[in-house]
């Protein structure tokens, strides 16, 4: 798998197949996403191969946990999450993938927070917060 910012000044590629996909309905991933939500995918850090310079903010969620949120200083395109309390693992933002065919989001968390108007698959996991 491939993908980029949206300005190309940073790309990356991925080996293997994702942890996990999933969408985050959390009220931070809506403002950095400037949507209803955030779609991802986990992967081993030694999974990924980055290419560019990426800029870093430093977001505490809801529960308190920080979350590294790594974005393309150009553009501003946010591109991967991190956690220090998940060491090893590696947040995707799904959108910026290069070909989105094969993925299929197999749970949805921070539910609490999603929007109204957005209509989750009722035969798709679900969960209120924090997975796990």
């Amino acid at each position: 798998m491939t993908g980029q910012c949206l300005c190309g000044a940073v790309s990356y590629s991925v080996s293997g197949e994702p942890q996990m996909s999933g969408v985050c309905h959390c009220k931070n991933c809506q403002r950095q996403s400037g949507s209803a939500y955030s779609v991802l995918f986990a992967i081993a850090n030694d999974q990924l191969n980055i290419e560019g310079d990426l800029t870093t903010y430093e977001d505490s969620s809801e529960t308190g946990n920080i979350v590294e949120r790594h974005f393309c200083g150009k553009c501003g395109s946010p591109l991967l999450s991190t956690l220090p309390t998940q060491p090893g693992v590696t947040f995707v933002k799904a959108g910026t993938l290069d070909d989105t065919s094969h993925l299929n989001p197999q749970v949805h968390f921070w539910t609490k927070s999603a929007q109204d108007w957005v209509m989750i698959d009722p035969n798709v996991p679900q969960m209120e917060g924090n997975p796990g």
